[in-house]
């Protein structure tokens, strides 16, 4: 093999080994491995901890349901027919799954007009501001996986009025990121990454 092909064989496997930016990390069932593969993460998530007072954990396993950690997810499209698609489910966008008019509403709130769903930074600040509310508002602790979620998925509204009761995979949903929640503490407290 000549020496220009390898060095484009070589070139192209490293390139392929990066990732985009919108992948997510490799083991998702592991959040030692996930904070050791994306230190963006770690900063973030300590920095929401210390700001707002949600544990990394919480944080984790609401992202990991919310988008499994990929920054640009979106819901997907509805169609009409089957097969023409008429835009997507909801305004849902990033790692956080933030809907537009409430993202702007913490934008507005936090003065963060360059904030971005698509950060880990700003998606888990996101995170962090909404989970005070619910908790100011519902009465929902920081630690409480299972409830946090079923607020932020329902809105502060919604959770007050128990609209989860008539959703029963919704109840499913929210007893898996509890589980995950406790996953990742445990994990979280035998690494060094923490």
């Amino acid at each position: 093999m000549k020496t220009p092909l390898r060095a484009l064989i070589v070139v192209l496997l490293l390139a392929s080994c990066g990732g985009s930016s919108s992948s997510p990390p490799r083991n998702l069932d592991n959040a030692c491995t996930i904070l050791k593969q994306r230190p963006e993460y770690r900063r973030a998530f300590k920095a929401v901890e210390r700001k707002w007072g949600v544990p990394v954990h919480v944080q984790m396993a609401t992202i990991h349901q919310e988008s499994k950690f990929v920054s640009d997810a979106r819901t997907p499209f509805r169609y009409v027919l089957g097969v023409i698609p008429m835009g997507r489910q909801s305004s849902a966008f990033g790692y956080s799954q933030a809907l537009d008019a409430t993202w702007d509403e913490y934008r507005k709130a936090e003065g963060r007009l360059g904030a971005r769903r698509n950060k880990i930074k700003d998606a888990s600040d996101f995170m962090g501001w909404y989970m005070n509310i619910s908790r100011d508002r519902n009465g929902i602790a920081l630690t409480d996986a299972r409830n946090q979620y079923l607020a932020y998925h329902e809105g502060h509204t919604g959770f007050r009025k128990a609209t989860y009761n008539r959703k029963p995979w919704l109840v499913d949903v929210a007893g898996k990121v509890e589980a995950r929640s406790v996953m990742y503490q445990e994990q979280l407290a035998s690494c060094r990454l923490r």
